[in-house]
This record gives C-alpha cells, sequence and structure tokens, in this order.
C-alpha cells in the first residue's frame, strides 16, 4: 500500500513539473477583446524572428480579465482599453509597476445600418435598440454611458429598455452588422470590421475620456524571458505601422 502510494506521489510530481514546464515556456498575453486583431497579427510578426516562442493570447473584456488575473488566472502581459482595470491589477499587487505604459488610444463612434436615422448622439432616443457595452465590465460601455450621461440620455434609454447590453465591444458590433439593434457604440477600429454597418457619426471628444490602452507585465511573468522579449516588442516603434493600419492612434 506504501509504495503505491508512494508511485502514485511520483507520478503526480512528474504531472506537476511538466505542467510548470509547459507555462514557463508560454507567453500568456491577456488583451481587451477590441485588441484582438492588433495582438493576433502583432503575434504572427513576431513568431517570424522568433518562431520557438509560443504565444498563448487570451480576449475578453478588459473587466473580465482583470478579475481572472486577480483569482490567478495564468498570464504574463496584460492590456486594458481603459486605466481603470489597470489600476484595479496595480492595487491588487498584480502587476510590475514599472512595466506600465500607453499603448495607444482610440475613438468612440456609432455604427448601424445606413438607413438608420441617427447621426448624432441627441438622436438615439428615437431608436428602438442600441447596442452597448455593459458598462459595469466592457470600457467601450463606459466611455458610450458618460458620454450619453452628458447628453442626460441614458438613465432615460435604460429605463425604457432601449439599451441592449453586450459582453464586450465585438459582441455589441455584430449585433449592429446583422441588424439585431438600430445601431451600437463601438471603437473606430472595431466598425473598420463591420460587413453591413456603417459609421452613422463619431461620438464628440469633449462628451468622454480619451480612450486609453495601457498595458504592462504582470508580477507572474517573473522569470519568463520570452515575456519580456514580446512586451519589448509590442511596445516599441517596431509595432507602430500595425498599429496605425487597423486604425489606432499612437501614444
Amino acid at each position: 500500500m506504501k509504495k503505491i502510494c508512494g508511485i502514485n506521489i511520483f507520478v503526480l510530481f512528474i504531472v506537476m513539473v511538466f505542467i510548470a514546464q509547459a507555462y514557463a515556456d508560454q507567453v500568456r498575453v491577456s488583451v481587451a477583446k477590441s485588441m484582438s486583431n492588433l495582438c493576433n497579427n502583432l503575434i504572427v510578426k513576431f513568431q517570424a524572428q522568433h518562431p520557438d516562442v509560443k504565444i498563448v493570447p487570451n480576449f475578453a473584456s478588459s473587466g473580465a480579465l482583470a478579475k481572472q488575473i486577480e483569482q490567478g488566472a495564468p498570464a504574463d502581459i496584460y492590456i486594458s482599453a481603459n486605466p481603470k482595470w489597470m489600476t484595479y491589477l496595480i492595487e491588487k499587487g498584480k502587476i510590475k509597476t514599472d512595466t506600465e505604459k500607453i499603448f495607444a488610444h482610440n475613438a468612440l463612434v456609432f455604427v448601424g445600418k445606413s438607413s438608420t436615422n441617427a447621426h448624432s448622439i441627441g438622436d438615439l432616443r428615437k431608436l428602438t435598440r442600441v447596442a452597448i457595452g455593459s458598462p459595469s465590465s466592457v470600457p467601450a460601455g463606459q466611455y458610450a454611458k458618460q458620454a450619453m450621461d452628458k447628453e442626460g440620455i441614458y438613465d432615460e434609454m435604460l429605463k425604457n429598455g432601449q439599451l441592449i447590453m453586450a459582453k464586450d465591444v465585438r459582441q455589441a458590433l455584430i449585433y449592429a452588422d446583422r441588424g439585431e439593434t438600430d445601431g451600437a457604440f463601438v471603437y473606430k477600429t472595431d466598425a473598420m470590421l463591420a460587413s453591413s454597418a456603417k459609421i452613422l457619426f463619431e461620438v464628440p471628444r469633449e462628451l468622454y475620456n480619451q480612450v486609453t490602452y495601457p498595458a504592462a507585465m504582470t508580477k507572474a511573468s517573473d522569470g519568463n524571458a520570452d515575456a519580456k522579449l514580446f512586451y519589448d516588442y509590442i511596445v516599441s516603434e517596431a509595432a507602430h505601422p500595425e498599429m496605425v493600419r487597423l486604425g489606432f492612434t499612437l501614444p
């Protein structure tokens, strides 16, 4: 019996070593959903120069990713769609603060079918269904709520059931692109991915805080040289042409 128990412990030890080694050979990147295309393209370009580096991206809303990291999910690099969730993780002691940098900027727009009669934020009252990322966890939704609050229409539209909450900005775009809603608040870079929906208007910059993407390495990345290598690449000028091509504004 003791021999069997000893064998089981040894097998468990070997499995744990393999798991630890697997994680050590990976670069785990948690990225705001609106950056998925850019991140995937940068990974391809980076791996062309470093084919032995395995990068594992995780795309979701910034808030969902921050909660995952807080609870121990593996992540070496975190890119948020607003400073709020980066600050949240810094306060939780999860971020290497000396690595935090502004990665990029974006703009908020409203998209919908060409037939949708909405040319300014004040016109949204006339619409039946407007998609918005849930402000509780989606930065695009937080920026949109901020703009709608300044126009005095958010609470009214929420009460009237006119707002359709999406789990992230890409889902909001899909709702508008499929015609399931009259329109949606998305980032300008997301609007470029739509197949049917068009930009109906750009939300006036004075109505919301500048869309800012901070990036940083997590404390869990300590000892991961490949993570440092990839992070240095994405925050360098080498990544700028792809960022500009996809519609992001350089920091």
